[in-house]
C-alpha cells in the first residue's frame, strides 16, 4: 500500500533505500559492471535509479513553476522507456561503480531533504501539478524513489544469485 503521510513516506524511503544499500555493499566493481543478457549491469540499474529521482525533481519543479511537465521525459512516451533507458545507459557509460553509488546516495539525500521541506498537505493534499492524474507529489515521489529502490533490490538479488 502506498504511503499517504509524510511520516509513512519517510519510513518507506528509508526502509527500501537501506535494503538496497545493504545489498550493494555485497557487490564489487567487477560484478557491478558485468552486463546481463539485456546489456544491463547492476551499475546501470543504480545509475538509472539516481536519474529517475532527478527526473522527479524536474517534474515537480516544472509544475510548481507553471512550466510544462514532461513525464517520463521530454519527447518520451511511457511505451518508449526501453529505448530511453538504453540511451541513458549510453550517457552513463563512463560512470564508474563508485560514482554510481555515490550519485544514488546524493539523490536519496536530496529526496529526503525534499520530503523534509514539505508538509503532509503539500505531499498528499492534492494531485501534483502537471502530473496529469490523481497522484499527489508524495505518491509520485514514492514511485520515483522507494518503489525504484525496491525494484533495484530485486534486480541485484537476482544478479547475485546467477
Amino acid at each position: 500500500m502506498a504511503a499517504s503521510t509524510k511520516e509513512e513516506l519517510v519510513a518507506v524511503s528509508a526502509k527500501e533505500f537501506d535494503k538496497l544499500i545493504r545489498l550493494l555493499e555485497q557487490v564489487d566493481a567487477e560484478v557491478a559492471l558485468a552486463k546481463d543478457a539485456d546489456d544491463t549491469s547492476i551499475k546501470d540499474v543504480i545509475g538509472h535509479r539516481a536519474h529517475w529521482l532527478e527526473l522527479f525533481f524536474g517534474w515537480y519543479a516544472a509544475g510548481q513553476d507553471g512550466r510544462a511537465v514532461h513525464i517520463p521525459a521530454e519527447g518520451v512516451k511511457w511505451n518508449e522507456l526501453k529505448q530511453y533507458n538504453a540511451h541513458l545507459r549510453a550517457q552513463q557509460m563512463q560512470l564508474g561503480w563508485e560514482e554510481a553509488t555515490q550519485l544514488l546516495h546524493r539523490r536519496y539525500d536530496e529526496f529526503v531533504a525534499w520530503i523534509d521541506s514539505k508538509s503532509d498537505a503539500e505531499l498528499y493534499g492534492r494531485p501534483m501539478v502537471g502530473g496529469n492524474n490523481n497522484w499527489t507529489p508524495g505518491r509520485w515521489g514514492e514511485a520515483a524513489g522507494p518503489s525504484h529502490f525496491r525494484s533495484a533490490s530485486k534486480y541485484v538479488r537476482a544478479r547475485l544469485r546467477s
